[in-house]
């Protein structure tokens, strides 16, 4: 009796919970967004006043152009992250699923325009 897992988490592997990797992964999404938002901002402003040649120039360094696409991988799973415990926790019924369904895809549409984006003004194409 002391066994509180489900047979589809004893078959998984899983604790009683299995929420504990959903969590983690929150925490470190959040952790690296300190840093990399930070970039962003002091990129912002740093470009603030520049043209658009300008910005174009600034993509094309390596760096910041892989930084910027680690800014968007880490902040479009956070966001997904979190509208999916909000929906998990605030949503009942036939709702729920398809809820779901378009969080994922919503982040991954939005995350697949930004990485294109960034992509763009990185090779100037």
């Amino acid at each position: 009796m002391s066994d509180f897992r489900t047979p589809l988490r004893r078959v998984r592997g899983l604790g009683p919970a299995g929420g504990t990797e959903h969590f983690w992964q929150q925490r470190l999404t959040a952790i690296a967004n300190v840093f990399l938002i930070t970039f962003f901002v002091i990129l912002l402003l740093t470009l603030m006043n520049d043209s658009y040649e300008g910005v174009r120039e600034a993509f094309a360094n390596p760096f910041v152009g892989i930084a910027m696409g680690l800014v968007v991988i880490s902040a479009t799973i956070h966001m997904k992250l979190g509208m999916q415990v909000i929906i998990e926790d605030y949503v009942h019924g036939g709702a729920k699923l398809p809820l779901l369904i378009l969080n994922t895809f919503f982040a991954i549409a939005v995350a697949a325009a930004c990485l294109f984006a960034i992509v763009k003004m990185s090779f100037g194409v």
